[in-house]
């Protein structure tokens, strides 16, 4: 778990309890965890990720981002498609869809990510809200906004990036 290191929350963040963590409490820039749990992803009853060899990204204002090991990913299930997006903490990302549906996106990956984060290149990350991903057993939930791939479990306290009102942030 991540603990604060003398930051101070915002008057609107949430309360945390015993086991919880704040958003809020995550740095900017983010930061890499190596996290043990228990991580798979399905696509309906097809077993796409089964991992405890993880990392997960923490930043100010948004659910942390699980990153798979390559090896740890059934890649028959999955293709590469056109397009890319940009972090300024990560770099030059790639997506990738389910074979069965190109249409859009389910995953997205760093190929050459920034030195800070050298340790997830090829790593790939899920949207929780296009694929059923748990940690260990528990269903995540996805981030606010479509665009954010945050997964949200009950340790996570927001409020989150991506919900109305913060694009501002």
């Amino acid at each position: 778990m991540w603990t604060n290191k003398g930051t101070q929350r915002p008057s609107f963040a949430k309360e945390i309890a015993k086991g919880q963590e704040s958003v809020w409490d995550y740095p900017r820039p983010p930061v890499l965890l190596a996290d043990g749990r228990l991580v798979e992803v399905h696509s309906g009853d097809q077993l796409i990720v089964r991992s405890n060899n993880n990392f997960r990204i923490c930043e100010t204002a948004s659910p942390p981002t699980f990153y798979i090991p390559p090896d740890q990913i059934d890649w028959s299930l999955l293709e590469h498609i056109e397009g890319g997006s940009y972090c300024e903490w990560k770099g030059l990302a790639r997506y990738w869809s389910l074979k069965s549906d190109p249409s859009q996106p389910v995953a997205w990956s760093y190929p050459k990510p920034r030195a800070l984060f050298i340790r997830i290149a090829n790593y790939v990350s899920f949207y929780p809200g296009r694929m059923s991903c748990t940690v260990d057993g528990q269903q995540v939930r996805a981030q606010p906004g479509g665009f954010y791939g945050g997964w949200i479990t009950d340790e996570i306290v927001g409020p989150f990036k991506g919900e109305p009102g913060t694009g501002h942030w």
